[in-house]
């Protein structure tokens, strides 16, 4: 497939213009209702699905198909993200209306990241064709271990960059608005939530790890790879506040995301020197193991009562006060 610099270009802008609509229409720090949080997936969706009817057109149908399979991939792992963001912010008592500044900056790094992440898989697959083996053996073992550890959860207390940040970085016991530096006193201090976007950054740094490859076992395209990354995770921020009460219901997921890494890592080992599963019957699989843990979930939890809504200032850390927030000086003193 080849894409030239300008479409490169034309598809990082579309990507920028609709973060700044984004970053726009929240400047302001409220709570994302589920009506709102609905309209804005429904419009990353539409974008991305557009996107990959935009590149059928073009490109034809392996190609479209081979973007539809990897934005459904890295789409339904990135609800693990979700299940994480929903354990941090609820360790940190994270006021719901300081969420998504923060996740919006996640997302914004998670591009970045996940942008350099599939450049080295690229020039690595390029020059290191038995790279692919790793690949492989890595997403049936990543699967395997879910499967194991589906019943496990992140606890941020024990959390190495967590640990790290508190040793390293002074910080306040109160949130500032939705500030992550403030001054006191002539010292520049991190706010607690700063923590939580350093650690909601490494956790997708572990993500990024086992999507990546997972989206190589059905695309060798960098371009169909990142594109679909890009697409998926954009809507991220309003799929986290559309599911965050249904969290408990998908109790099964785990397990079928599991076994989607499965099925692409054979897929992956059989592609090398066996047979090629045509892309088409991948997406097939993919779709079916998806819809089939979903459904399972929604009907084994039907009628289960939902956590216990949050109350603001229950956490280990506390809102600043108004005087505490008079006397924060600005974060770039003058000398």
């Amino acid at each position: 497939m080849d894409v030239s610099i300008w479409t490169w270009a034309a598809v990082l802008g579309v990507i920028l213009v609709m973060l700044a609509v984004d970053l726009l229409a929240h400047r302001d720090a409220h709570v994302i209702r589920v009506r709102e949080a609905a309209a804005w997936s429904a419009v990353w969706v539409a974008l991305g699905v557009g996107f990959g009817a935009l590149l059928w057109w073009w490109q034809g149908p392996e190609i479209g198909q081979q973007y539809f399979a990897g934005y459904l991939i890295e789409k339904s792992l990135a609800v693990d993200n979700v299940f994480v963001w929903a354990v941090i912010f609820s360790y940190f008592a994270v006021p719901p209306k300081f969420q998504h500044r923060v996740l919006f900056l996640g997302v914004l790094g998670a591009l970045v990241l996940r942008g350099a992440f599939i450049a080295v898989g690229a020039v690595l697959i390029e020059n290191f064709s038995w790279i692919l083996y790793v690949f492989a053996a890595f997403l049936l073992y990543t699967g395997w271990r879910m499967i194991r550890q589906r019943d496990e959860h992140l606890d941020p207390e024990q959390s190495a960059v967590l640990r790290l940040f508190r040793r390293f970085v002074p910080m306040t016991d109160a949130y500032y608005g939705q500030r992550f530096l403030v001054r006191r006193g002539g010292v520049l201090l991190a706010t607690p939530l700063l923590a939580v976007l350093v650690l909601i950054e490494a956790t997708d740094v572990v993500f990024a790890v086992d999507s990546i490859p997972a989206i190589f076992a059905v695309t060798s395209e960098p371009f169909i790879v990142f594109t679909a990354n890009a697409f998926a995770i954009l809507g991220l921020r309003a799929m986290y506040f559309l599911l965050a009460d249904l969290m408990h219901r998908f109790v099964y997921l785990k397990i079928g995301l599991a076994l989607v890494l499965i099925w692409v890592g054979i897929k992956m080992a059989l592609k090398i020197d066996v047979v090629y599963i045509p892309t088409a019957i991948s997406l097939a699989v993919i779709a079916t193991i998806l819809t089939v843990s979903v459904v399972a979930s929604l009907r084994a939890t039907r009628g289960a009562a939902g956590p216990a809504p949050a109350v603001e200032g229950a956490g280990p850390f506390r809102m600043a006060t108004e005087e505490e927030l008079a006397e924060a000086g600005p974060v770039l003193s003058r000398r």
